[in-house]
């Protein structure tokens, strides 16, 4: 666009209008020659930038194989185990995550009873019924004495537990509220309302299984009627008295069983490390003996050597694509030539090369069924990885083995230990990007450089043309002038 002036003479001036030339397509071609380093820079940041990106998400891809390569060394994974019963319906069975690891083997269990807790019930009530007003004191503990057909004879309160007195007031009295009184006052027993055609019975069962957590409960009533099977003394319970009106339909009482021949006594239905690291979940009892088998968590080993591999190709399909050079586009990656990529690379590849001597059996990951593709991924037969699971002992050797040199190490500890130096603080992809960002702000500060440089020139250019624009209107309107003057002396002659 041609720029316009008003000069103090009020005569209207615009660049070329004097002279007829395209100042403004002159300076614009100009100043396109001119830019070229300027293009150049700018094209130089484009592709910092997106080496940058590419080496931030090799980063990430590098985090990820170093955090299966910790899974995978972990003494844990190798220490796990795995339990099987041969009835799962009688016995649920697994080992621990954590502490404790349990001993391969096999145990023989047998069950005679399930932990029980205690449940009584009141008479019907009908049409749901109302009590009276009063107190409830609750008492958790074991009854003593008796036999199968002889009623306990003494009740022992449960260590650490005090009786709960619960206050039934006035308008407390329907069977619903004292049902949520009684669930609200935390005395370690669960009332429900169960209805029939009989009426309505209140029913009370105890929080936890076991003997110590039969319950007894005394009724003290606002004013007594003298009657213990009405208003709120029908919810009195006491087993060594003949005639409690609550009535007991299932005793409190521990679990019996034997593993390997030894008897067990539980006041839960899970048996935690009664053998070591093993945990139990009674379910019914037996007639016959049901065994637990405990062996190595190969299929978890497994699963995180397919993890590790699969990390590994990430890494490796990344820096495929990025150094490579695409034919059909005639581009190549975003870190083609790099140096960090390709020392990544190297190292990666590095690791692989070099055969292991920490176990006698195996000494390349080859031979435990990890080989190594042309495009630097890694390719596992299932049934050679599956032989060497067999073998967990060399197997573990060759993975994660911590030797005093890298030739005696195992090659998932070699990758750790590479990554942890890759990741690391002044470590390769640290010092990589630090230099990437130098690079890009050296070049921000050049474009600046360079763009105020540009804007002078296009200054000083328009300054010329616009003088030679002045004049060249100048010579024009002179040559006006004389060549009217000859015409006007030719027509006097």
């Amino acid at each position: 666009m041609a720029t316009s002036s008003v000069s103090s003479s009020s005569t209207i001036s615009s660049a070329g209008i004097g002279s007829g030339l395209d100042v403004n397509g002159i300076i614009t071609k100009l100043m396109s020659v001119e830019s070229q380093p300027l293009n150049l820079l700018q094209d130089q940041a484009t592709s910092l930038n997106a080496k940058l990106s590419s080496f931030g998400k090799l980063q990430s891809y590098m985090s990820t194989l170093r955090e299966k390569a910790n899974a995978l060394t972990s003494t844990t994974l190798w220490n796990s185990t795995t339990a099987t019963p041969s009835d799962a319906s009688v016995v649920k069975a697994s080992t621990a995550t954590s502490g404790t690891t349990a001993a391969a083997g096999s145990y023989a269990l047998e069950v005679s009873r399930l932990a029980t807790g205690q449940t009584a019930s009141s008479a019907a009530l009908a049409s749901g019924g109302t009590l009276s007003a009063g107190t409830l004191t609750i008492e958790l503990g074991t009854w003593t004495g008796g036999t199968a057909t002889t009623p306990p004879t003494g009740f022992e309160a449960k260590a650490g537990s005090s009786a709960v007195s619960i206050t039934i007031g006035d308008g407390d009295t329907s069977l619903a509220a004292v049902r949520d009184k009684i669930n609200a006052a935390g005395a370690g027993v669960v009332a429900t309302i169960v209805t029939d055609s009989a009426g309505s019975r209140l029913s009370l069962r105890s929080r936890e299984t076991g003997a110590e957590n039969g319950f007894r409960i005394g009724v003290s009533e606002t004013a007594d009627d003298g009657q213990a099977t009405t208003g709120l003394s029908a919810l009195a319970y006491d087993a060594t008295v003949a005639d409690t009106p609550m009535s007991r339909t299932v005793e409190a009482g521990n679990a019996s069983a034997t593993i390997n021949g030894i008897a067990i006594s539980s006041a839960s239905n899970t048996l935690d490390n009664v053998v070591d690291g093993l945990t139990l979940t009674l379910q019914k009892t037996t007639t016959t003996p049901v065994t637990v088998d405990v062996a190595a968590d190969s299929a978890s080993i497994k699963t995180a050597i397919t993890d590790f591999v699969t990390a590994f190709n990430a890494v490796a399909s990344f820096i495929h694509t990025q150094t490579a050079y695409n034919a059909d586009t005639k581009k190549g990656g975003d870190l083609q030539g790099d140096s960090g990529a390709l020392a990544v690379q190297t190292q990666l590849r590095a690791v692989l090369n070099q055969a292991s001597s920490a176990s006698s059996v195996f000494g390349r990951l080859s031979e435990v069924g990890i080989t190594m593709k042309t495009d630097g991924s890694l390719d596992t037969n299932g049934s050679k990885l599956d032989n060497a699971l067999g073998n967990l002992g060399e197997l573990r050797k060759v993975l994660v083995a911590d030797g005093a040199d890298s030739g005696s190490s195992g090659f998932v500890r070699r990758f750790k230990q590479l990554s942890d130096a890759m990741l690391g603080s002044d470590g390769l992809f640290d010092s990589r990007s630090a230099g990437l960002r130098t690079s890009i702000d050296r070049n921000s500060k050049s474009q600046t450089s360079m763009e105020l440089r540009l804007s002078i020139t296009e200054a000083r250019l328009r300054k010329q043309y616009q003088a030679l624009d002045t004049t060249m209107a100048q010579m024009s309107t002179l040559s006006s002038y004389i060549t009217q003057q000859l015409k006007t002396n030719s027509s006097s002659s």
